[in-house]
């Protein structure tokens, strides 16, 4: 009588009929009548596939079991009591991973909730994980649900596992052999299904991106850092390589289309902003504004390995990402970061010092994130402090570990230096790291520096070099352009011989806005020299720190390069030469 009944009901919604189903089970069932010339009354059993076919689908999906087993077995233990199995199924159907009571081993596998059974919807008709591939949404057939007669006791519930590109890749589902008859009953299980199947697309993501930036995201600071709701993987120069299904929905590309996104037009934060959404801050403070207004909680995960085989030292190579992300092939920066990452690891106060804008707070936050672990990261702008603010800042004695980051120390008022160095003293955990632009040292022997917190913050200085005795300008070029710019804008010869030919008094933070600039004025896919803003007015006043033979070096002893880097001509630099005694390599 049942069977009657179904088949009598699955005429009507083929005639158009409301029945009161689903809209999932109603396209279903007209998809195995017109499409796969299905027969209702018929009640074919499971088809299980062979071991040999077995094995291929297995090893075929040999990665997504992986990082989907923990998963698995988490949800089958909080479903377990309640007689359910837990299946994976391939993209095609196939179950290659699954959870059941041994105790019900025969009427599992009688019933096609077992290992080997293939629930495609061309093969089985409606059925949860047939359905969810077909549509790629997650879907509870319940009971006479199902097409085929065989299966009308199963209650069945699915959701679909996307790769880190937007594709299904596989199919969790969670199954009864017999089940309460309201579908309602089930709604506990779309939950569970559906939370778990986030879950297993984050573990894919993480074990796919040990190489990049993975940027993990939550409405809510609770779960940001246990259970966040969407994730993306970023390259290099801040473009989406990955990303989950929930992250895809979240910006409007679930299909694909969020693959090669700048981050910075998604939202309000760029590649240099991730270190300050890891785990040594509160999750509350990390806050990620949305370009309609909202806001996001962010928790950025460094890479792990590098990204590239640029010419970087063993050990940076081994650390991977931040340091290495600071350079190209420039000899003295290799030097100071080879530095720097050594000092890392240890408790050594730090002075940053080099001109305005050569990166200084960028190498203080790759120190932090190298070695950072479970330190949190305090940014203290001196020039803004009071004594109150800074107490407020620190908190009590004893209860912080962090990297306090001293931005332009030489700034900090003369009675917030003097408690400074008490609360240095009283504060053990905070490493401090102070970005300077002027000689402290020599501050102190002037008078103008307090000599005690001098002394505490000294224990080593790493000076970087300013942009016009740098080698690896024309990388930085390339960096800070793909930044901004599609992969395929480029710059003209031309354009390119004057950006690495400028004295860039304002370092990188200069360049930056030529860029910015040069890529808004563009019409078309090459930057040429009317797209560059001229440089800026100010000259560099060139010192005996500035050595003619450091700029002929940096700029491969070209001469016309290196006399618009000290804003002279070339015969000036031809007399300072022969002045100097300074003889080009043969």
């Amino acid at each position: 009588m049942i069977a009657r009944h179904h088949v009598e009901e699955i005429e009507r919604v083929l005639d158009g009929c409301a029945t009161g189903r689903d809209s999932q089970v109603s396209a279903s069932w007209k998809r195995c009548v017109e499409i796969y010339g299905m027969d209702p009354t018929r009640a074919d059993p499971a088809h299980i596939v062979t071991e040999a076919e077995l094995r291929d689908h297995r090893m075929q999906a040999e990665r997504m079991i992986a990082s989907a087993r923990s998963g698995l077995q988490s949800l089958f233990r909080q479903v377990a009591r309640q007689n359910y199995t837990v299946l994976l199924t391939d993209a095609k159907g196939v179950c290659v991973d699954f959870f059941g009571d041994p105790d019900f081993e025969e009427d599992l596998r009688g019933s096609g909730l077992f290992m080997g059974a293939d629930w495609s919807e061309e093969l089985t008709g409606t059925s949860a994980a047939g359905a969810c591939i077909v549509t790629g949404e997650p879907v509870t057939i319940h009971q006479d649900d199902h097409f085929g007669n065989a299966h009308t006791a199963l209650s069945c519930t699915a959701a679909p596992i996307f790769d880190s590109m937007g594709q299904l890749a596989a199919v969790l589902d969670i199954s009864l052999l017999q089940s309460p008859s309201p579908k309602s009953s089930q709604n506990l299980a779309m939950s569970l299904v559906t939370a778990s199947a986030r879950r297993v697309e984050m573990a894919n993501l993480m074990a796919q991106s040990r190489r990049e930036w993975v940027l993990r995201l939550s409405a809510s600071p609770e779960f940001l850092d246990v259970d966040p709701e969407a994730a993306v993987t970023l390259d290099g120069s801040g473009r989406v390589i990955g990303f989950t299904r929930a992250a895809g929905k979240m910006f409007g590309g679930a299909d694909g289309a969020l693959l090669g996104q700048r981050i910075d037009s998604l939202l309000d934060l760029s590649l240099d902003d991730l270190p300050d959404l890891m785990r040594d801050r509160p999750t509350e403070d990390r806050v990620v504004n949305m370009p309609d207004g909202g806001a996001l909680f962010g928790h950025a995960i460094a890479p792990q390995t590098p990204r590239s085989s640029r010419p970087v030292t063993d050990r940076l190579r081994k650390q991977g990402g931040s340091l290495d992300a600071l350079a190209g092939n420039d000899p003295e920066m290799q030097r100071l970061l080879l530095q720097a990452e050594r000092l890392a690891a240890t408790h050594v106060p730090l002075i940053l010092s080099g001109e305005t804008g050569v990166g200084k707070l960028r190498l203080a936050r790759a120190l932090h994130v190298t070695n950072g672990k479970d330190r949190k990261l305090i940014t203290v702008e001196c020039a803004a402090q009071t004594p109150e603010r800074l107490i407020a800042l620190l908190g009590p004695p004893g209860t912080t570990t962090a990297t306090l980051v001293l931005r332009r120390v030489e700034e900090l008022p003369a009675e917030v230096q003097t408690l400074l160095t008490a609360l240095l003293d009283e504060r053990p955990g905070l490493r401090p790291l102070a970005t300077s632009c002027v000689d402290l040292g020599q501050a102190v022997r002037g008078g103008g520096f307090h000599k005690p917190l001098f002394y505490r913050l000294s224990g080593a200085t790493l000076s970087l070099p300013p942009l016009r005795k740098r080698r690896d300008l024309g990388w930085l070029v390339d960096r800070l352009l793909r930044r901004r710019a599609p992969d395929e804008l480029r710059l003209s010869p031309a354009a390119r011989a004057d950006l690495t030919g400028r004295a860039w008094p304002g370092n990188l933070h200069e360049l930056e806005r030529v860029l910015d600039v040069a890529v808004a004025l563009c019409d078309g896919r090459v930057i040429d020299l009317p797209d560059l803003p001229p440089p800026a007015e100010m000259g560099t006043e060139t010192s005996d720190e500035d050595s003619l033979e450091d700029v002929l070096e940096a700029c491969g002893w070209n001469m016309a390069q290196a006399a618009r880097r000290l804003g002279v001509n070339r015969s000036t630099v031809m007399r300072r030469m022969r002045r100097a005694g300074v003889i080009p390599p043969s």
